[in-house]
């Protein structure tokens, strides 16, 4: 299944996260091997886009200009590698005001699928947090969890709620760079069929 499109979440599956959030440009760095995934899904012809919540805009903790050159850094970081990020969005708002693009509700996905004029269902959503799965599987997108970031701590939230019928179908990987590898080999058929297989075993 090659759908020409991933979506990715930035904190934690590409650079390092923090509880005090990502503030400064400084801040910002690439987890080991990321950058170099997303260059080979970009040179694969994978259209790579991010999807992230910011709200430590609405926070006050660091302003839009200082968002927009923490990801001038990453754009930049990963054009060295010899890839590029198709198109960001993020959603600058708290977790008080009930917008629509912040994860885990799929309005940043909704607008990705509008901006490149590409339907979601099976697309692969990659992140760190049962919010990033939540909101893939909301829009019939393919939930993928990396154990990177919140990822530890999110795998026996997911395990928690695949006992109660829920994101059964999401799969897991230990970082961006094995599911890049996972994609480009062709062999995420098979292990979303093995997922189908042990869910239904279940």
């Amino acid at each position: 299944m090659k759908s020409g499109l991933v979506i990715v979440d930035r904190d934690g599956v590409i650079n390092f996260d923090s509880d005090a959030y990502i503030k400064s440009v400084a801040e910002w760095v690439a987890i080991p091997g990321s950058l170099e995934a997303l260059a080979r899904l970009s040179r694969a012809d994978y259209r790579v886009t991010i999807a992230t919540n910011q709200s430590g805009i609405a926070r006050g903790l660091y302003t839009m200009e200082t968002l927009n050159r923490i990801h001038q850094k990453m754009t930049n970081s990963l054009r060295k590698h010899g890839g590029r990020i198709d198109a960001i969005f993020f959603c600058p708002h708290g977790p008080n005001d009930d917008c629509a693009c912040r994860k885990p509700r799929p309005g940043l996905l909704y607008e990705i699928s509008e901006r490149l004029a590409t339907p979601l269902p099976g697309v692969p959503v990659v992140g760190d947090s049962l919010t990033d799965l939540q909101s893939a599987a909301a829009v019939g997108a393919l939930p993928i969890l990396v154990r990177t970031g919140k990822g530890p701590r999110a795998h026996q939230a997911l395990t928690e709620a695949q006992a109660h019928n829920e994101l059964t179908h999401a799969l897991v990987y230990d970082d961006l760079a094995t599911f890049a590898d996972v994609l480009l080999s062709g062999a995420l058929d098979s292990d979303m069929q093995a997922c189908r297989q042990a869910s239904g075993a279940g």
